[in-house]
C-alpha cells in the first residue's frame, strides 16, 4: 500500500499478533529507530507508524501495512 499519508489508521502484524496504529510519516531517507537501521530511500520508502496501544514507533514497508479507516473522520 503506497497511498498512505500522515494520520492514516493502519494495522500490521507483529510477533504478538495484529497491531493497530497510525502513520506518523513517510520515511524516504535512512534513519534509526530504537537502535535499528531503517534503510528507506525515495525509491524504497518505509512508513513510520505509532502503535495505538503502546505509542511505540516502528518502520514498516508499505506492503506490510493495511489501511483501516479514514483518518479525517472522528
Amino acid at each position: 500500500m503506497s497511498d498512505l499519508k500522515k494520520g492514516d489508521k493502519v494495522t500490521w502484524d507483529t510477533s504478538q499478533g495484529k497491531t493497530k496504529g497510525k502513520v506518523v510519516k513517510k520515511q524516504t531517507t535512512p534513519t534509526k529507530i530504537k537502535g535499528h537501521d531503517v534503510k528507506a530511500s525515495r525509491s524504497n520508502p518505509e512508513y513510520i507508524v505509532e502503535s495505538e496501544k503502546t505509542a511505540k514507533r516502528a518502520a514498516h514497508k508499505p506492503g506490510s501495512l493495511t489501511k483501516t479507516g479514514d483518518s479525517s473522520k472522528p
